[in-house]
């Protein structure tokens, strides 16, 4: 970085982003855990055995994902031809009053399944627009140049609110149930107020005289027609879809590691501890080198990861699966943004970033209705460790059917190596 290129934090506009983004995540990864325990715990109030509890889990990924599936026509065109910090202010005011929602409930002991199903598809809505629309506006608030620290610092606001918002929430819950959810009211009133600050950006010249049908198939070409892209993608979509342990978290803290509260933040924090460290890293030293090779490395020592947490039986040692699990996560993760930022032109982010934020949704929260629903048939251990195996699966596929994702050396879009040319010179 030259003394004429400004590092993102000299950016009033950047950072007003980080903080805000930081307070969103702290409020709603508390927020998302407290309402899985929830859940679980009203599930075996029931009488329910603990895979038929854990089944409960499953239909909150799945009512997450359902209105993100609707959306995705409309969120991308929206990130497009909206204004991104509208967009990103609605949804902070939408997840606010959500928060505050499920605070008053608990505080009256009103809080059912049908209520947390309810709130789970609000949550869907709010996700929808805001992944694109976030995704889309960070680009426009730092010169391109130092685009992939921007990501990095972004990335770090992300992790840090995953680590700082479930490690709170389980003693905030007891000490009063209702606590957290007051503390996730405040954290997106924060963020709301901080993005308020956020002065005019670049808008996007999308075209207006077609209809956003038209443009959002046109995003959809642009991914399908980009194999690098699509390979990352998708890669992404399976590995996640199939692994997706953090689901099953409250069945492991409750009932396999009997862990309880402080136990269920414990683990809930560990994935982002490490996603966290792998962030700060590329924060600072950030990835330059042989990049797609690396990214398939990560998501295979995802798998790995995934299959040590379902076979612990140890509260350290399946803290430290998790970590390396959010580590691995965290690097695929850094790789695949600044790959899809840097190879897509900026009137079409929005709408690549829906199809992206279909698929991480795809693999988040239907990956969690696929781990609550194979525990419920096969029971919690089997699920996770199978759901590890599939990954590693996934990798050595993605690495044969897409061999542009080993091609990518850098994250130039200019320094490629074609892939029908293996032993081809990088352009320089």
């Amino acid at each position: 970085m030259t003394a004429a290129t400004p590092h993102p934090f000299t950016i009033p506009n950047f950072r007003n982003f980080f903080v805000a983004r930081l307070c969103s995540m702290m409020g709603g990864y508390g927020m998302v855990l407290i309402i899985g325990w929830q859940a679980y715990n009203l599930a075996r109030a029931d009488g329910l055995s603990i895979e038929a509890a854990a089944v409960r889990l499953g239909f909150i990924g799945l009512f997450q994902f359902v209105p993100l599936f609707l959306l995705t026509p409309l969120v991308g065109w929206v990130a497009d031809s909206m204004d991104r910090r509208f967009v990103v202010r609605a949804v902070q005011a939408l997840q606010f009053a959500v928060a505050l929602a499920l605070a008053i409930a608990t505080m009256n002991d009103a809080v059912t399944l049908p209520f947390i199903y309810g709130v789970a598809v609000l949550l869907g809505v709010a996700r929808a627009f805001q992944g694109p629309a976030v995704g889309a506006l960070a680009p426009n608030l730092v010169p391109k140049e130092v685009l992939p620290t921007a990501i990095a610092l972004s990335s770090i606001a992300w992790q840090g609110g995953s680590i700082v918002g479930p490690a709170i929430a389980g003693p905030l819950y007891a000490t009063a149930p209702s606590l957290p959810y007051w503390v996730a009211s405040a954290f997106y009133a924060a963020a709301f107020l901080l993005f308020m600050r956020i002065g005019p950006v670049p808008r996007s010249q999308i075209d207006k005289g077609r209809g956003p049908i038209a443009q959002v198939v046109d995003g959809v070409r642009y991914v399908m027609a980009n194999k690098l892209v699509l390979g990352v993608i998708t890669l992404d979509l399976f590995a996640v879809l199939l692994a997706g342990a953090v689901a099953l978290i409250p069945v492991y803290a409750r009932d396999i590691l009997q862990a309880g509260e402080h136990g269920l933040s414990l683990l809930a924090a560990s994935p982002a501890i490490g996603a966290a460290a792998v962030a700060l890293l590329f924060s600072v030293r950030p990835l330059k080198r042989n990049v797609g090779n690396r990214m398939l490395a990560s998501v295979f020592v995802f798998g790995l990861a995934t299959i040590g947490f379902g076979l612990s039986r140890s509260l350290p040692l399946s803290m430290l699966c998790l970590i390396i699990y959010g580590g691995a996560d965290m690097f695929s993760v850094f790789v695949r943004q600044s790959l899809i930022q840097l190879h897509t032109p900026d009137d079409r982010r929005g709408r690549v970033g829906a199809v992206s934020q279909l698929t991480i949704s795809a693999s988040n929260e239907l990956g969690e209705a696929e781990s609550g629903f194979l525990a419920g048939l096969l029971g919690p251990v089997t699920a996770v460790v199978a759901g590890g195996i599939g990954a590693i699966v996934v990798t050595a596929l993605w690495a044969w059917r897409f061999p542009q994702i080993s091609a990518a050396r850098t994250f130039d879009p200019s320094d490629e190596v074609v892939a029908s040319e293996p032993n081809a010179i990088a352009k320089p």
